[in-house]
């Protein structure tokens, strides 16, 4: 396995509530955009569906999707997402999703994790390896 790190900036995003009740979990769907640096360079896009706790902080899923290239492989892959969020910053794991990769990224697979400690800039790790 090699190791991919660096960086990617939230460049727009959204978020929609789909379930409010009184005491209940909020339930929202949220997106947004993303540029990668580090060793990962290309663009990123993300859908997450969010549940945010009556006692605070939040638990969420989602796939994310990155174009780019990662040491001289071109192409595209999704990522599986899930993490927490405990009002200030976001931790989570990534496992790249089986099978979706394209061009040189086809055969990629690997695991990572993402720290995003308030403000656009978040830090990822990725182990991956091809074939």
């Amino acid at each position: 396995m090699t190791q991919a790190t660096g960086t990617f900036e939230v460049i727009s995003g959204n978020e929609e509530t789909y379930h409010d009740g009184d005491g209940e979990p909020r339930l929202t769907i949220a997106g947004g955009d993303q540029r990668f640096s580090g060793d990962i360079q290309g663009s990123g896009s993300v859908k997450w569906c969010m549940c945010y706790l009556p006692t605070g902080g939040a638990r969420f899923v989602g796939i994310q999707r990155i174009e780019g290239s990662i040491d001289g492989h071109k192409g595209s892959f999704l990522i599986e997402s899930v993490g927490d969020h405990d009002g200030r910053a976001s931790r989570g794991s990534w496992k790249v999703v089986a099978g979706s990769g394209t061009g040189d990224l086809s055969d990629i697979s690997g695991t990572g994790s993402f720290e995003a400690p308030g403000g656009p800039t978040v830090s990822y790790t990725l182990d991956y390896t091809f074939g």
